[in-house]
């Protein structure tokens, strides 16, 4: 008996091949091959038409800027410690107040319903479930209140509108639906150059084509789980959540969606914290000059991000400026996003002075795959990779990992 077991009373029982075998043969089909986030993106590859996995896996121009966000993970060791009891060990994390059971959340990720029936929905309930935070995209598909419904402490990130009476009407419908906690998106004042979306037949909305009518018949399980169930449900969707009334169709030959707001200053920030009553995060900070801004002008908590590379080609990873961005920070919370995939990355991203971390595609492509229970099988296999491997660093908790991070030599 461990030295945990004798204080609680509890007797821990380790997995064994048995166990984990058993629990894999209780999943649905879908889940049986699923090991790790990364297998989940060939099995949405496979369920996606090319135009919508296209759109989810795409960055921009080059893609150098995504692939950096994961190769920036490799500059980073560990350093274990042995014979450190650590049969007690939690993965819990305090965030504004809140203790979560892991140090991560779900990202806002727009049009999440185009992959999976009512995603936003889903990644509400089971964050709820497993009691970690949700960040509701502004570009979702599902209206912010029937969201909050599901989840009241879901989050809500918004891509400002240009206009300060189009940006307070949006503020007093977020409030009056009871959300507490506001992300405005900072790195979006236009949109990026995706051509791969051009190449894969993709735009927002979706333009009725031969391309995409081939593209969507080669997917019926698509076209039947996913948007079949959508217009039998809602009947056409809409982009719902961009400014306080209903946006455009997500399928229109002649709709136009503005994702014009290069006019938004640190001014309006300075005027939405004097107005917003509630926390208040800016998401695409890498410069430590603008984090020093955003600590002056009173914000809550940045997140560390290059918009998962889909912005501009050649940002740096968030991973490469974190600690200096997050010295420059304190006291604010400080949240990483970008290229995470195992529990190996949030270590590493918390040992370089993330607070928590938000993970975005694995969720949308286990919401394609399996819905609820496709993101509540991420959400366990990244917890339970994190558990693991404290144990093998020899770490009780998530508190005092930085001398267990060195940079790696080449």
């Amino acid at each position: 008996m461990t030295i945990a077991e004798r204080q609680t009373g509890v007797t821990a029982v380790p997995d064994t091949p048995s166990s984990v075998a058993a629990k894999q043969a209780r999943r649905p089909r879908r889940l049986k091959p699923i090991l790790s986030l990364d297998d989940f993106e060939p099995a949405a590859r496979r369920f996606l038409p090319r135009s919508v996995f296209g759109y989810i896996a795409g960055g921009v121009e080059t893609d150098w800027s995504l692939r950096a966000n994961r190769s920036a993970f490799a500059r980073w060791a560990f350093v274990p410690h042995m014979l450190v009891d650590t049969s007690a060990r939690t993965t819990k994390r305090e965030l504004f107040g809140h203790t979560y059971d892991a140090p991560f959340g779900i990202a806002p990720m727009g049009a999440s319903g185009l992959a999976g029936f009512h995603a936003d929905i889903a990644y509400a309930r089971a964050a709820a479930a497993a009691n970690i935070p949700f960040l509701l995209s502004g570009a979702s598909i599902v209206t912010l209140e029937r969201v909050a419904a599901a989840n009241p402490a879901t989050w809500f990130q918004a891509y400002l509108p240009p206009d300060r009476n189009e940006i307070a009407a949006l503020l007093d419908r977020v409030r009056a639906a009871g959300y507490e906690t506001l992300v405005v998106t900072a790195d979006v004042p236009i949109g990026g150059n995706r051509e791969n979306n051009i190449r894969n037949g993709y735009s927002s909305p979706l333009r009725p084509t031969l391309q995409l009518a081939i593209d969507a018949l080669a997917h019926p399980l698509w076209l039947i789980e996913t948007v079949g169930r959508t217009l039998m449900a809602e009947g056409m969707p809409y982009f719902e959540n961009g400014r306080a009334t209903r946006g455009v169709p997500v399928f229109s030959a002649n709709a136009e969606r503005s994702l014009t707001r290069d006019s938004l200053n640190w001014a309006d920030l300075e005027w939405i914290r004097a107005r917003w009553k509630g926390r208040l995060l800016i998401k695409g900070i890498l410069a430590a000059a603008d984090a020093r801004r955003a600590r002056e002008l009173g914000t809550d908590g940045i997140f560390v991000s290059n918009h998962g590379g889909r912005q501009l080609d050649g940002a740096v990873s968030p991973l490469q400026v974190l600690a200096d961005v997050a010295r420059e920070a304190r006291p604010m919370t400080v949240i990483y996003d970008g290229g995470i995939r195992r529990g190996t990355d949030v270590i590493k991203a918390l040992a370089l002075g993330a607070d928590f971390v938000f993970v975005g595609r694995p969720f949308i492509y286990a919401a394609a795959i399996a819905e609820q229970e496709g993101i509540a099988h991420a959400i366990s296999l990244l917890r339970e990779e994190i558990s693991r491997d404290l144990c093998l660093m020899g770490s009780t908790d998530l508190s005092d990992l930085a001398t267990r991070v060195v940079e790696a030599k080449s």
